[in-house]
């Protein structure tokens, strides 16, 4: 096998491996997508696509996509029989009515967190929840305050979003940022297609 195709894996690596699965150490994650490039929702789509094969209980939250929202992971996930639940009035840059954005935004946080409290969820996804912070709609110090004293141990959260805080950065155990390198509407001026964006 060359050196270019050989995955490695230093002394270091192999014994925290060895580790971690002697503690066999668990607990709900907090996973946060990130960045300026695509992705963000469909790496959070792709790891309740993997808990639903598992049998695990999935939820969450959409908090910009309008509440008749009609997308094709909607769609998927509808006849997978998970919940997945549009609150918004579309995207910002588009509201007719910031305050009933940032309104419907807010109830979102507290519908999510009665879900997330409730103990009904193995899996939980805040999507486009980094906007509502990034927009000081809700300090990220009282999300994350929350979080810490209210989220099931074994729960995994995702929380997807440009411009997450550094604070939510901080917390989390997972954190991935999609830089965007290239784009088809910026470089092509071709629209977001079905299957592709939405």
């Amino acid at each position: 096998m060359s050196e270019n195709t050989e995955l490695l894996s230093t002394d270091e690596a192999k014994a925290k491996r060895t580790e971690a699965r002697q503690n066999r150490k668990k607990k709900g994650l907090i996973i946060v997508n990130t960045g300026n490039g695509k992705g963000k929702t469909t790496a959070a789509l792709g790891i309740l696509l993997r808990a639903w094969g598992r049998d695990m209980r999935i939820g969450g939250i959409q908090f910009f996509k309008h509440e008749t929202a009609s997308f094709g992971e909607l769609k998927a996930l509808k006849k997978m029989g998970v919940e997945l639940t549009p609150m918004g009035d579309g995207f910002t840059w588009t509201s007719k009515d910031l305050d009933e954005t940032q309104a419907k935004a807010l109830n979102g946080w507290e519908v999510a967190k009665q879900k997330i409290a409730s103990g009904n969820y193995d899996i939980f996804l805040l999507d486009e929840f980094t906007y509502v912070m990034s927009f000081g709609w809700i300090a990220p110090k009282v999300v994350i305050e929350w979080v810490k004293m209210n989220k099931p141990p074994m729960l995994h959260l995702i929380i997807t979003g440009r411009q997450a805080p550094p604070e939510l950065v901080e917390l989390a155990d997972l954190v991935t940022e999609m830089t965007l390198v290239k784009h088809p509407f910026q470089e092509q001026g071709i629209l977001a297609q079905p299957g592709i964006e939405f």
